[in-house]
């Protein structure tokens, strides 16, 4: 019986062409149990002999029998079913998939994974800037690219799945590795001031929103958190929410959906003000389990808010902010008014005081200036003439 030849094991001969060749097992077939035999070829022995070394060495890092099993968008199921299903926050799942279904298959899904290579993924994110976004209603007058942070996101699961396919030695290196990424301009935090918010709140009134941007003025929710409130999670007698759920866009739908951290989980003390807006938003939606509801009776749609807003600011004449900056407006004024930063951080559903912190930095650090002030004058009071 044939002595079966060994993964690695390789011979080198000279051809009758005049060129050298290096023959050498890659594996064996799982099925048949027969050998996979590759081979290399160079001009002189010593050059096959270089290459039949490294070609070896390349067998020794990849399961042969697997690492040409796969396209890229085959691969990118197996590891969000396999893998990111069971890592990941179930209200991270719709996203990853949207990421994978609407712009990675579609672009390289049909690229073997182990010819991958960084030029390729470097090509797709460029697309993806240009013209990466998917036409839908909501995404109308909008930019026809991607942002770049969504683009990092992308690429961060891509490097992630390509990382576990070399775990798996499918691949022998990670194309993502070293890919040059799109830099995240940082927004500019913009704040309303207690002489805006007079005119805002007047306007608000008069278009009939005003105890929705009233309460998020009030408690600084997140978007999603604010339009996910029901009734069952506000207590009028004690004066409290309980912040449970967020309400987002998932594939042109209007859906509840978990929070992202356990941090976001949070209970929020009301003034009494805050509690007199809410009961006259009770007496307004009747029986809606939601209290910020549509018309259809569903939650709001996130981007029907902030379209409101933008109308609500401009007949204000007011500068146009984010809905975003109505939480930092929040936070801003807590902090300029003597709210201590642990408070402010618990309040927003920040994992950390530090990052509090480290976002209002330019608040604290007045006040802290404001502080040394003060105590300067306190000592300064006491020193014997």
């Amino acid at each position: 019986m044939a002595k079966k030849r060994a993964n690695g094991e390789g011979s080198i001969r000279k051809r009758k062409d005049g060129r050298w060749e290096g023959r050498y097992t890659a594996g064996h077939d799982p099925e048949t149990g027969k050998a996979i035999y590759k081979n290399v070829l160079g001009r002189s022995q010593a050059e096959v002999k270089e290459k039949l070394k490294q070609a070896i060495g390349e067998i020794q890092a990849l399961d042969i029998t697997k690492a040409g099993k796969y396209t890229v968008g085959e691969w990118m199921e197996v590891w969000f079913q396999d893998y990111a299903k069971i890592k990941v926050r179930p209200s991270s799942h719709q996203t990853y998939q949207g990421y994978i279904h609407n712009h990675i298959r579609p672009n390289i899904g049909e690229i073997p994974l182990e010819k991958l290579t960084s030029l390729d993924l470097q090509k797709f994110y460029k697309k993806l800037l240009t013209t990466g976004r998917v036409d839908r209603l909501e995404a109308k007058g909008q930019p026809k690219g991607l942002s770049a942070k969504t683009v990092r996101n992308i690429h961060q699961i891509l490097s992630s799945a390509l990382k576990l396919a070399q775990e798996q030695r499918l691949i022998l290196t990670n194309p993502a590795e070293g890919c040059a990424l799109p830099r995240v301009e940082h927004q500019e935090m913009k704040t309303l001031t207690t002489v805006q918010l007079a005119s805002f709140f007047q306007e608000a009134r008069e278009s009939g929103v005003f105890e929705l941007y009233y309460l998020e003025l009030a408690t600084g929710l997140r978007r999603g958190e604010l339009l996910g409130l029901k009734w069952e999670d506000v207590d009028l007698e004690r004066g409290d929410l309980r912040v449970r759920r967020q309400v987002s866009r998932i594939n042109g739908e209007v859906v509840e959906a978990p929070l992202k951290t356990k941090n976001a989980y949070r209970t929020l003390p009301l003034a009494e003000d805050t509690v007199s807006v809410l009961k006259e938003q009770r007496k307004k939606v009747g029986n809606s389990p939601w209290v910020f509801p549509s018309p259809n009776g569903g939650p709001i749609s996130p981007d029907s808010v902030l379209h409101m807003l933008h109308r609500v600011l401009k007949r204000a004449g007011l500068p146009k902010v984010r809905f975003h900056d109505l939480r930092h407006t929040f936070a801003t004024l807590a902090l300029q008014n003597g709210v201590d930063v642990k408070t402010v951080s618990g309040m927003l559903g920040h994992f950390s005081a530090g990052f509090t912190l480290d976002t209002y930095a330019h608040i604290t650090s007045a006040a802290q200036r404001q502080a040394v002030q003060t105590m300067g004058n306190v000592l300064a009071g006491r020193i014997q003439g």
